[in-house]
């Protein structure tokens, strides 16, 4: 789209802005939910390393089942039954609120996590393919990462509400926080089936779509991307960790704790916009579809920063951690998922989604598991020292790769 044209209402921009507002809402419930998480465990004596390792399987199943879910909604078709059934168990995230029993919330924890698999190949799919020739691919995941992070901002300020109205914030606070969820769920699933029809009645996907069948096959870049994605990740501390971390130490109230991870969510969202827009304009620039993953080396360098700032004692350290986080966040919800896209042909797209996450969420279960192993045995150096040498190696895969990519555009 060139951008001294007059700005038209094209199918396109439709479709973007529907996932748009939809992942905003969705943000809403699960976002919040994840900002107080680990403090609410906390609160019911939940160790460290149980956190971790739930929270970095539910991670890895979530991203896993990617696989299978982009698959099967390629083959079938059927992309709205996938973004229905993985919004409905958006439910689970409420229903936390009315119990305390560990093994019940792992439960709901898993379920929340199936849900964002079911739907993300589809909609990613789907939003890549709208947006590859007429608005940007790296544009297209920015806008949808930015009202993404509106809805992550907004959420977890409901506890943050909940915790100043109170004057408290024990069990009670939290369930009440977390059973207010279903308003903003309930809204979400009236505007997912307005988005529906809106999108049937006026025929838009057929219009943008056209699944092109080729003999293509996924390049070797795809798997070093693959390889670089996991080291990049797995160095990367989880909020389930930097939360547990300012309870365990009182280093912040519940409320202040929720409101700093809303600000990492709008950080996000900016840097959601900043590197999408920067990754199309790299890709004109170089002349060539994965000129963009030049923006990707600074994912490892900023990884590295991390833990240095948001596991110690000094609030004013941890607040310029987080936001670290949000930029980290915004660069792997936009450029990461951009690149996939640019690096694998349409028909092969929903398989490359699913690897790609697949890598990604054993990395988050992995990095959480040792790390939260290693929080509860008071070992932060050892944390910050397996951080370095994860993003090292990335950094070791990326040169590697952007030579690849350099030979490719001066061909």
């Amino acid at each position: 789209m060139n951008p001294k044209q007059k700005f038209q209402w094209t199918p396109a921009v439709i479709i973007i802005l529907i996932f748009g507002i939809i992942s905003l809402m969705g943000d809403m419930v699960y976002e919040s939910a994840r900002s107080a998480n680990s403090q609410y465990f906390n609160l019911l004596h939940v160790s460290a390393a149980q956190v971790g390792l739930v929270f970095g399987l539910g991670e890895f199943l979530g991203y896993f089942l990617r696989l299978l879910a982009g698959i099967f909604s390629d083959k079938s078709g059927r992309h709205w039954v996938f973004i229905f059934v993985g919004y409905g168990l958006l439910l689970a995230v409420p229903l936390v609120g009315l119990t305390t029993h560990w093994p019940v919330l792992v439960i709901f924890v898993m379920m929340e996590r199936i849900g964002k698999a079911l739907r993300s190949p589809a909609k990613d799919t789907v939003l890549s393919a709208v947006a590859e020739h007429q608005v940007g691919i790296g544009i297209a995941f920015g806008v949808q990462e930015a009202l993404d992070q509106i809805g992550a901002f907004l959420g977890p300020l409901i506890f943050t509400l909940i915790f100043y109205v109170t004057g408290k914030s024990g069990l009670g606070q939290y369930q009440t926080g977390y059973q207010s969820l279903v308003i903003p769920y309930v809204l979400l699933m009236l505007f997912l089936i307005y988005a529906f029809r809106r999108i049937k009645r006026g025929r838009l996907l057929p219009d943008v779509i056209r699944k092109e069948r080729s003999t293509e096959q996924l390049k070797p870049i795809f798997w070093m991307y693959t390889a670089f994605t996991f080291f990049t990740t797995v160095g990367f501390v989880n909020f389930s960790i930097i939360g547990y971390h300012l309870k365990d130490r009182n280093l912040l109230t519940d409320g202040r704790i929720t409101m700093l991870y809303a600000i990492a969510m709008a950080v996000d969202a900016a840097m959601a916009l900043v590197t999408g827009s920067l990754y199309d304009r790299l890709k004109k620039w170089t002349g060539f579809k994965s000129g963009g993953m030049l923006i990707l080396l600074a994912t490892p360098l900023l990884t590295i920063l991390l833990p240095i700032f948001s596991l110690g004692d000094r609030v004013g350290l941890i607040v310029i951690g987080m936001v670290l986080f949000g930029m980290i966040l915004g660069t792997h919800e936009t450029v990461m998922r951009s690149a996939i896209a640019d690096m694998t042909p349409f028909d092969k797209r929903g398989t490359g989604y699913g690897l790609f996450n697949t890598s990604y969420g054993l990395a988050l279960l992995a990095g959480s598991a040792l790390m939260g192993l290693l929080y509860d045995r008071s070992q932060l150096g050892l944390i910050m020292t397996f951080a370095v040498i994860a993003e090292a190696v990335a950094i070791l895969i990326y040169v590697r790769m952007w030579r690849i990519v350099k030979k490719d555009i001066s061909r």
